[in-house]
């Protein structure tokens, strides 16, 4: 009798093309669809076309341009016009400038219950809220899948995550995300899949769900997944997509790696204070906290029903003199509903600065606050220095937490605001996609505009037998992508070109770092735990490679991020006695013993300190596919070698 399966193994066994779906081992799955945008498409579509692929073969793949946004200079629309134009010539959709936010666009038009969806950025899971299996990944690696080749990862455990109940009057969605955070922590999601059930699903609608799915990431697991139900039905329904629509479930019986149960009607509005989405408390334990800015939107949090929320807190009041309140629709859409209703002019009325429909101050560009003020902000991180100013402190909280704290001038507990806002939304939403620009013909010839930001792809060569090089850093836990590459307009404007970025490398840790590796000529990186976590930014490993980045030994490593490293020929060695890290200190040199290409994975290997005189041990634990592509010197050199299987 065939054992019931849960509904994360049921997407996956439709679509495995590589191994089994056993815990721990590699698989290949299909991919049904991919995205990009203007922060990750360059490297992306430079890959894809390195790797002699005429045409994407997915069923839909796409380029959004949200993140670049600010054209202080020729770079991003620079960068723009090779999108665009790499789109029609490879068979892609671009959504252009002021459409929207890949996450809340893709949502509305594009998410399909029952499929794939790889994107290349972290935040790609946010499509789990309507039943697609959607995981964020490297660039290189989305390449690979529009491609047609599979997508390769540790086959995850399946957390069951069981909701029951209902929110008190104002308690979100976003609260949810947050006590998730709170139990698990920032790594403690590593390795699996959270997958939703229970009664208290009926409260959630898909935006709310779409909210819990986007900062699933931020606990470390690779997505979350919720049923595709009648609420799913209704959503697509507004969007004039109701012909998407497939019930998708767990069978009845199906079994886990793992539990969790939250009641909904025990959650209070909750904050993440500085400088961790983990670090969670109640609102009514920081209230009265004096701030300065207040900032509604990202992915997270644009979408009709946080912003009519809103609007509908701050209708015919005035935020505090002192504080300054952006807004940041998500999509076009959005923006359209909010205008028909007349909330976008009570926005206005109130004191709101409208922003463009964009990522903006999420990934920092733009509105980055005072030297140490305190901004609140519906967003998913608030690592140190991601706002743009480095000694100011985020509070991650509800759309309606925030429109509370900017009337009040200070962090507030929206239960003392009155009686919550009720949200309508229209049987259909405005719906029009003439700013979706849809790929040429097959066949047709189309000119990739390159500009000066459009720099060639660097090709790495693979290591002898020893690897040598200096500690450049040694690091403590939970090193984000930010810390290794930060985000900002001026960093991200430079996203095509690696030698430009390559200045920037753990600038807001060590300015040195990029002339010490440089000069050293070969070098590691030594940290401890989940070094890594955070966006899925490729180039937090393609940009140390460049300037000589030769391995990262740590404790462990967030999932991304360590096949980012192997993608790019840099060695993510785990320690296997912790306690080895105490004995390393930057200038050291250290030597990586037993290289071969006979060599199979995982293995241990003798990694030597030079100064000490000591040898320690350390993991390889990778698969033999990604050993192959650490020897060539990254996947391209394999592709290039001929030598991919």
């Amino acid at each position: 009798m065939t054992k019931a399966q849960n509904l994360t193994r049921k997407i996956m066994a439709a679509h495995l093309t590589h191994g089994e779906l056993i815990v721990g081992t590699e698989i290949g799955l299909a991919i049904d669809q991919t995205l990009v945008h203007d922060a990750t498409g360059q490297m992306a579509m430079l890959q894809f076309e390195a790797l002699g692929f005429p045409r994407v073969k997915t069923k839909r793949s796409m380029i959004y341009s949200d993140h670049n946004i600010l054209q202080v200079g020729f770079e991003n629309a620079d960068d723009h016009a090779f999108l665009s134009s790499a789109a029609r010539r490879f068979g892609l959709y671009y959504s252009k400038t002021g459409n929207g936010i890949c996450h809340q666009l893709n949502v509305e038009r594009f998410a399909t219950p029952g499929q794939t969806l790889l994107g290349a950025d972290s935040h790609t899971t946010t499509g789990g809220a309507l039943g697609q299996l959607a995981i964020g990944a490297g660039g290189l690696d989305v390449a690979v899948a529009m491609g047609g080749g599979p997508f390769f990862l540790p086959m995850p455990k399946v957390i069951q995550v069981t909701l029951v109940g209902k929110f008190k009057p104002w308690t979100r969605a976003k609260d949810l995300a947050l006590e998730i955070l709170r139990r698990l922590t920032v790594s403690g999601g590593r390795g699996t899949i959270l997958e939703f059930d229970g009664p208290g699903l009926a409260n959630l609608s898909v935006t709310d769900r779409a909210t819990v799915a986007n900062m699933s990431i931020e606990t470390g697991a690779i997505t979350a997944l919720f049923p595709s139900d009648d609420l799913t039905l209704d959503f697509l329904k507004k969007q004039g997509r109701e012909k998407d629509f497939s019930p998708q479930a767990a069978e009845a019986g199906a079994s886990y790696d793992g539990q969790i149960s939250i009641d909904l009607s025990e959650l209070d509005p909750l904050v993440a204070a500085p400088h961790s989405p983990d670090n969670v408390s109640k609102v009514s334990e920081l209230a009265g906290l004096k701030i300065n800015q207040v900032a509604i939107g990202s992915c997270t949090n644009s979408s009709f029903s946080d912003l009519m929320a809103v609007a509908g807190i701050l209708k015919g009041r005035t935020i505090a003199p002192q504080v300054s309140l952006v807004i940041a629709p998500g999509s076009r859409q959005v923006l359209l509903e909010l205008t028909k209703r007349g909330a976008l002019a009570d926005l206005v009325s109130a004191g709101a600065r409208l922003m463009e429909v964009a990522c903006g101050f999420c990934n920092g560009v733009g509105q980055a606050p005072k030297t140490g003020g305190l901004s609140v902000r519906t967003s998913n991180r608030n690592f140190p220095g991601r706002s743009g100013t480095s000694g100011a402190g985020l509070y991650l909280v509800s759309p309606e937490t925030a429109a509370v704290s900017a009337l009040k001038g200070q962090l507030s507990d929206p239960n003392d605001f009155g009686e919550p806002i009720k949200v309508t939304w229209p049987e259909r939403m405005a719906i029009d996609d003439s700013m979706i620009l849809p790929p040429a013909p097959e066949g047709t010839q189309v000119e990739i505009i390159r500009g000066p930001n459009i720099a060639p792809l660097p090709i790495f060569t693979g290591p002898g037998p020893t690897i040598d090089g200096e500690v450049m850093m040694v690091l403590g836990d939970n090193v984000t992508t930010d810390d290794i590459l930060p985000a900002g307009a001026h960093i991200l404007a430079l996203r095509a070109n690696v030698p430009a970025m390559s200045r920037y490398i753990f600038s807001n840790l060590d300015a040195t770092f990029p002339e010490r590796l440089k000069k050293a000529g070969s070098g590691f990186v030594v940290a401890a735990n989940n070094y890594g976590q955070g966006s899925s930014r490729e180039h937090a490993a393609l940009v140390p490679k460049y300037l000589g980045l030769v391995g990262v030994v740590a404790i462990s490593f967030a999932r991304i991020h360590k096949a980012n490293l192997c993608n790019f020929g840099i060695f993510p060695l785990e320690f296997v006695n912790a306690q080895d890290l105490k004995e390393i200190q930057k200038g050291q040199k250290l030597s990586l013993l037993g290289l071969s290409p006979s060599l199979k994975s995982p293995t241990v290997l003798i990694m030597t300190n030079q100064n000490t005189g000591k040898n320690f041990q350390v993991k390889l634990e990778v698969s033999q596919r990604q050993l192959e592509a650490l020897m060539a010197g990254g996947l391209l050199a394999l592709e290039a070698s001929g030598k991919v299987n």
